[in-house]
């Protein structure tokens, strides 16, 4: 009877060790969970608020506070006067490694900065993956109206300035076997929407050397593009100016193409050098 109760008792504490150990491994998940949406809801914004981002993340603010004073500890993130954005310590783990977006993010920043005090308009890094345009990084506007799309997202090619810079930058060939002969989707009533339309504007492209989007992504919106190209000629990205077609689509718009060429050369030479 005494052994039976003594098997009892060990097997309704092991029971207990392992409840608790499972409840602290839920809690220590969770709170990994919540740190990195925490750093993900700074990615592509300059900085950010305690409470804007306990919004987009949906945490209270005082989960929110606790997390961010254990990131800004590690150096994960810098705060400053109550707003935060991403530490140096983000950019240390893969400083020096082989990741070609890292370094080309790396070369086009001051650039995106530079882009953005000039203009006051949203300036975005994008790379081409298939038939999209990806954000891969952005320096929000400061004005009043801007435009932002989130980094990681991506947007059919053929209708933004940026990805018809990167494909005027490929080989016909290259561009003809992405679209063959089918009709391309169309977003908005002047998206180009026929392998022969897009020829042709890729065509003015060259002659210009940068890409204008005129409404053909989202109706009222507008953006011109450079390409960013590497050693061999090819393109490796594009930097756009974006932002509400009457501010794009004027007068300066030579002006800003040419902005955009200039940064766009620079990052390219940088680009070779460390290839």
């Amino acid at each position: 009877m005494g052994d039976t109760r003594m098997r009892t008792a060990e097997h309704t504490a092991k029971r207990a060790r392992e409840s608790t150990v499972a409840a602290e491994r839920r809690t220590r998940v969770q709170s990994l969970e919540r740190a990195l949406d925490l750093l993900e809801a700074l990615a592509g914004v300059q900085e950010l608020g305690v409470s804007e981002l306990a919004a987009r993340t949906g945490l209270v603010p005082s989960t929110a506070h606790r997390l961010l004073a254990t990131l800004t500890d590690r150096r994960y993130v810098v705060a400053d006067r109550g707003r935060y954005r991403f530490g140096p310590r983000l950019g240390e783990l893969t400083e020096g490694r082989t990741d070609p977006i890292y370094r080309l993010r790396q070369a086009a920043r001051p650039h995106l900065q530079a882009i953005q005090r000039a203009t006051g308009e949203t300036a975005n890094l994008i790379v081409l993956e298939g038939v999209n345009a990806v954000y891969v990084d952005q320096v929000e506007g400061s004005r009043m109206t801007r435009m932002f799309t989130e980094v990681g997202s991506g947007v059919l090619a053929h209708t933004t300035g940026a990805g018809k810079a990167i494909l005027a930058a490929l080989p016909a060939e290259h561009v003809s076997a992405l679209y063959g002969e089918r009709t391309l989707e169309r977003m908005t009533s002047r998206t180009l929407t026929t392998l022969a339309a897009l020829e042709e504007d890729i065509a003015r492209i060259r002659r210009r050397g940068f890409a204008i989007d005129d409404e053909e992504h989202e109706e009222g919106v507008s953006c011109v593009a450079a390409a960013v190209l590497a050693a061999d000629g090819e393109p490796v990205a594009a930097l756009s100016v974006s932002g509400p077609s009457p501010r794009i689509i004027n007068a300066t718009t030579d002006d800003l193409g040419e902005l955009l060429r200039e940064h766009a050369a620079q990052i390219s030479a940088v680009v070779k050098d460390n290839r």
